[in-house]
């Protein structure tokens, strides 16, 4: 169990990296910001709370592609209208 987990922590850690690259105060910033966030909870062991942590970072996830699709809107619509 804990295997898996550690693959799914992982796994948003790889995610949220690679969205990080177009943060809009910069790549650094939300790099430094993810790994303090990261190494905060390294010592967490239980599994509900490790799951509960990856579900949140998962809303982060869905929350930064949506000011990334509202940026790219607002450029388009500037551009056009």
């Amino acid at each position: 169990m804990a295997n898996s987990l550690r693959g799914e922590v992982l796994n948003l850690y790889k995610n949220l990296l690679y969205l990080g690259r177009e943060y809009p105060k910069g790549a650094d910033y939300f790099r430094s910001r993810l790994k303090a966030a990261f190494l905060k909870n390294k010592d967490v062991k239980d599994p509900e709370k490790i799951k509960q942590l990856i579900a949140r970072g998962e809303f982060v996830i869905k929350e930064l592609e949506a000011l990334y699709f509202l940026r790219k809107y607002r450029a388009m619509k500037q551009r056009y209208y």
